[in-house]
């Protein structure tokens, strides 16, 4: 059975941890903020001190962290990864970081005799506890077959993307679908709202016909119930738009929908909701037409 490293216990790492745990797998958990890992250690997993400690005796790492700055910061800094890992270990990102760094990291890891795959998901909270991700993996076929059981583990589809790069890239074109479809889902609600129309009664509606989404199933029974605990943040959202929106400027690609999504999100940003669930962005719609959108007033 193979041994894993697993650095990063937030939202979403702690139920793929989880998940890896339950099938068996040998597992040696880090996160940057002490504290974390008391359920997973009680469920089997070693804690680790650093994240060279938790890479050492590691066939496979994998890390689910927050942005380009604490990626640089795991596998670079003091005590980081490229400073332990022996050659072989296959080295998985599944978080959502720009390209240029998933082949950073491609070079640097190969300059150790390690490999690296960017593997980031979709699914929110829930599907990270109940194993239902899909990963989108970059990097070469006999790495992702290698490794294609422990994602499947947290998982239920793997779709190769292409080379190193394409799995980052493939998520920020993802994801830049998902907050428009967020933006759009606030905005209409908003209309109906300011029209007198029953909350509940509309969100049918979209449900029924050709607005419905992911995203509306996901989010919207949340907007009615003014819900707004953390599947998946509206910081995370806007750091994502605006990754694409760097992508796209480099690719040439105008992208105006994507730059209204992000400045939509910088709003709800600016209004202190960027800790909560990104469907919190229907409260600046709230504040602009001076009402709420869920419920039945």
């Amino acid at each position: 059975m193979k041994k894993i490293g697993f650095i990063g216990l937030g939202v979403m790492g702690n139920g793929m941890a989880a998940n890896l745990l339950r099938s068996g797998y040998e597992v040696t958990v880090y996160n940057r903020t002490a504290g974390k890992a008391g359920e997973l250690i009680q469920c089997g997993a070693k804690e680790a001190v650093s994240p060279a400690d938790a890479v050492r005796e590691s066939e496979i790492v994998i890390t689910m962290i927050s942005n380009d700055a604490a990626i640089r910061e795991v596998y670079f800094g003091d005590n980081g990864i490229f400073g332990a890992v022996r050659p072989g270990t296959i080295l998985i990102d599944s978080s959502t970081i720009s390209p240029s760094l998933a082949l950073e990291l491609t070079s640097t890891a190969e300059s150790k005799g390690a490999v690296f795959l960017d593997a980031p998901v979709t699914g929110s909270k829930p599907a990270a506890e109940g194993g239902t991700l899909t990963f989108m993996v970059g990097g070469t076929e006999a790495a992702l077959k290698d490794v294609e059981d422990v994602l499947l583990a947290m998982g239920r589809k793997v779709i190769h993307m292409g080379a190193n790069g394409s799995g980052a890239t493939a998520k920020l074109a993802h994801n830049t679908i998902v907050g428009i479809n967020m933006a759009a889902l606030a905005e209409g609600m908003a209309i109906a709202a300011s029209g007198g129309i029953n909350g509940s009664a509309f969100f049918e509606l979209v449900q029924s016909g050709g607005a419905a989404s992911r995203t509306a199933e996901l989010k919207g029974e949340k907007i009615l119930a003014n819900d707004y605990d953390v599947q998946f943040s509206l910081a995370l959202m806007l750091k994502d738009l605006r990754l694409s929106s760097v992508l796209s400027d480099n690719l040439k690609v105008p992208t105006p929908m994507l730059e209204a999504a992000k400045s939509l999100f910088q709003v709800g940003d600016s209004m202190g909701l960027g800790e909560l669930d990104m469907s919190s962005v229907t409260q600046a719609y709230e504040q602009w037409i001076g009402r709420k959108i869920g419920g039945d007033k």
